[in-house]
């Protein structure tokens, strides 16, 4: 009997089937070109890494390691995999081992506590009200809730990270683990001094540098390497990659801890870290995402990389010191990274007010906490601003003392729909001048 074709259902495209998902999808396609993306923890990916995503991979499961899988018919999906291997350990010099399947910076976080401490282990990582992250120790995370969280955090009059005091608590608390990162601070992370104190207490140093690898990578940032025993990243904020993430490590424990506090780490911390993420806590690796981390890899090994995160940076410190001129106040006082945050109130509202007004205006920034904030976290009193995405864009310092003028008069005018009106037209009329890299016109 010959197999006939009924329906011409699997080669039909979105926008047949579904209608409804093709609507969103085209609204989201004109969201990104017609507004101006401020926050600080996305970008947008080139069309070689859209292409990746969308491949044949989609269909293939592969659990396991490369040469060491689970299911047959994985030759080329391990191509893909190791290259996205090496070229991590390539692009982050002084990393012994890396594991590119964590779906997430969530799930690589995960996994970097399991290798390390089990339930109820004491863990130092900086309080999220300071600008630390939701998987560094928050309640009602899971690593709240499974582990003895101690949280560190910055001085009160200049918000940035008191590392005498926190030697003093990581001698008083003695955790097995401390957490070094943050998503909202705006300045550089000493980890060469974390390393010091962690191993000067017998503890494992971990660097969550999701928001400023692509920082590391290109050398303008202090590299966690080889110092920290653990390491991990999202792809797709400073690294303009595929959503998901990666873990590094070192190959063994360090000298300065006692192997028999670390009993979980079995032969050797590289490989508890690949147990970890499975069957530890995820299953069949997303191969078409490894496969667009492998591209974005690529492209942040470019000298054309390395010029565009020295931008990043210089858009970053020129947004802030327009911002800071008009009047806004920026913790820290300024920033050395790819992101601003904005206490907001001295201009007479909240975060959350900002933040909608601003996506009034066609500007798109995110409502967050400042240290020792007065307000709830669903309000805030601050906002935090990243270059990432305009830069990208192509953006330049002309453009962002525009943008942040922006900002502060649609504030000052925010009663007044005319001048509001008038600012949006402002705000479209530079974005339609920078095309998004591989978004489809419309």
């Amino acid at each position: 009997m010959t197999a006939s074709q009924t329906t011409a259902l699997p080669w039909a495209s979105v926008a047949e089937v579904d209608p409804d998902v093709w609507a969103a999808i085209e609204g989201e396609r004109a969201r990104q070109h017609d507004k101006i993306e401020l926050i600080a923890s996305e970008n947008y990916v080139f069309k070689a890494v859209l292409e990746a995503q969308g491949s044949w991979l989609t269909n293939k499961y592969a659990e396991g390691l490369p040469g060491k899988r689970y299911y047959g018919g994985c030759e080329y999906v391990d191509v893909v995999e190791r290259l996205a291997q090496e070229r991590a350990l390539e692009l982050f010099p002084g990393s012994e081992h890396v594991n590119v399947q964590p779906h997430s910076g969530a799930q690589a976080n995960m996994a970097a506590y399991l290798s390390s401490v089990n339930p109820g282990d004491k863990v130092l990582g900086m309080n999220l009200a300071h600008g630390g992250h939701l998987t560094h120790g928050m309640a009602l995370n899971f690593s709240g809730r499974y582990f003895e969280i101690h949280a560190y955090g910055v001085r009160e009059d200049d918000q940035r990270i008191d590392y005498d005091a926190l030697e003093v608590q990581a001698h008083e608390v003695r955790p097995k683990l401390i957490v070094a990162g943050a998503s909202a601070y705006p300045r550089i992370i000493d980890f060469d001094r974390m390393a010091a104190i962690a191993h000067d207490v017998g503890a494992l140093l971990w660097v969550d540098m999701a928001h400023v690898a692509g920082l590391v990578a290109a050398g303008l940032h202090p590299s966690p390497f080889p110092n920290a025993d653990i390491v991990t990243t999202t792809n797709h904020k400073t690294l303009r990659g595929a959503r998901g993430g990666m873990i590094f490590s070192r190959r063994e424990l360090p000298a300065s801890v006692d192997p028999a506090d670390y009993p979980m780490v079995k032969p050797n911390l590289a490989a508890t870290i690949d147990r970890s993420v499975f069957p530890g806590v995820q299953g069949g690796p997303l191969m078409h995402i490894i496969a667009g981390k492998a591209v974005a890899l690529k492209l942040a090994l470019t000298p054309e990389f390395r010029d565009y995160q020295a931008r990043v940076l210089a858009n970053a410190q020129v947004m802030g010191e327009t911002l800071q001129s008009l009047g806004a106040r920026l913790m820290t006082g300024g920033t050395d990274n790819h992101l601003i945050l904005v206490d907001v109130t001295p201009l007479g509202v909240t975060g959350r007010e900002a933040e909608r007004l601003l996506d009034e205006i066609g500007i798109t920034v995110n409502k967050n906490a400042i240290p020792f904030d007065t307000n709830p976290p669903n309000i805030a009193s601050g906002i935090r601003i990243g270059t990432p995405a305009t830069t990208t864009r192509g953006f330049g310092t002309d453009e962002m003392r525009t943008i942040a003028q922006l900002i502060v008069e649609a504030i000052a005018v925010r009663d007044e729909p005319a001048k509001l009106a008038r600012l949006g037209r402002t705000a479209r009329e530079i974005a339609d001048r920078f095309p998004v890299p591989g978004l489809p016109e419309a």
